[in-house]
């Protein structure tokens, strides 16, 4: 056999199925959606790979925090030009500030895109620590990736501490979505805030940058994945100095109803609208009696704290709990920013979930 037919026939066995699976999505909504989907993993797939290469060599020169930068970048600029999908960015430059706790909405496994487009220098991912043992261990410290133990309340509360005195010391960013899971309706909504990425900020004295992405239900969702433009705007930074533990639910509250309000305003106009109270009230952020806090604020870079309720006029729950500056804590001890599962309220990193 000569070595052109070696070369010629698995390329032609490899072909056959990708033509044909390219013939089907020109004629079938599904199979173009399926197309689409499998082109999105095996680009992440490919980049992710490749990244491993860029983490060493970037980890050896001293520049491992601008990995996640560079490999980012590398996918949007390849993914967005094959499935034909740009994002545009307003306020790009208040992500200049650093460090910084950045926080954005979460609807599917295509906000890596948007993700991959906005992510900047000098930035990285909260994990929690048992994956610093697995194969994806050195890669993730490599990257610059902040481990988080959350084996008990003690710990969990001490692994922020060492996060925000991580975060001041390089000079990093740290990206988190504070809905703790991933949500795609087709009206533009938030659910509630979990408290974990604020109580890092407060305990660090970090600000707090918050990233909306519109909701992109017209391009993505079950069975639908399209073409076009999607917005992001970056809201000035909320600035935490002065603040304390008592300001964290205040803060969620506050950061929560300017996202909120953004949102509605960059996505194109659902033909119904929701209330936007949380359906399930035992996991919302609840809202002390004494805040004031308009339904559609304007974004500002100033937060100013609620006069918090004295002892008399707390809940029976919240005299429950042994002490304030643990209410994130949940009694598992998890951090309640992370939600029912593992892993809610970090950047996912092991495999995506559309």
């Amino acid at each position: 056999m000569s070595f052109l037919a070696l070369v010629v026939k698995p390329l032609a066995y490899i072909s056959l199925p990708i033509l044909l699976f390219r013939s089907i999505a020109k004629t079938s909504p599904v199979g173009r959606y399926y197309w689409r989907v499998t082109i999105f993993l095996g680009s992440l797939a490919v980049v992710s790979t490749w990244g491993i290469v860029v983490a060493v060599g970037m980890t050896l020169v001293g520049r491992r925090h601008d990995v996640n930068y560079v490999v980012a970048r590398t996918f949007y600029n390849l993914v967005s030009r094959v499935l034909e999908i740009e994002v545009e960015v307003d306020g790009e430059d208040y992500l200049q500030t650093r460090p910084a706790v950045i926080v954005g909405n979460h609807q599917s496994m295509l906000d890596i895109l948007y993700l991959a487009r906005m992510f900047p220098p000098k930035a990285s991912i909260m994990a929690k620590r048992e994956l610093q043992w697995t194969p994806l261990g050195p890669w993730m410290y490599m990257s610059g990736a902040i481990f988080i133990d959350r084996g008990s309340s003690t710990k969990a509360h001490k692994s922020l501490e060492v996060a925000g005195e991580e975060m001041k010391r390089e000079g990093i960013s740290l990206m988190m979505y504070p809905e703790g899971t991933r949500h795609n309706e087709e009206v533009p909504t938030l659910l509630p805030f979990k408290k974990g990425a604020f109580h890092l900020a407060v305990q660090a004295g970090l600000p707090v940058i918050p990233v909306v992405c519109e909701n992109y239900w017209r391009l993505y969702h079950n069975g639908v994945f399209g073409a076009g433009v999607i917005k992001i705007r970056v809201l000035p930074p909320i600035h935490t100095a002065g603040l304390t533990v008592a300001d964290v639910a205040d803060l969620a509250i506050h950061t929560r109803e300017q996202m909120l309000a953004t949102l509605r305003d960059i996505s194109v106009k659902a033909e119904r609208e929701e209330d936007d109270k949380p359906k399930d009230q035992h996991e919302s952020t609840p809202e002390p009696a004494s805040a004031e806090i308009s339904s559609v604020p304007a974004a500002t870079d100033n937060f100013v704290p609620s006069i918090p309720a004295t002892p008399s006029e707390e809940t029976p729950s919240e005299t429950s709990e042994p002490s304030r500056s643990v209410q994130s804590l949940r009694p598992d001890g998890s951090v309640s920013e992370y939600g029912e599962t593992d892993d809610e309220g970090v950047v996912h990193i092991r495999r995506p979930i559309h």
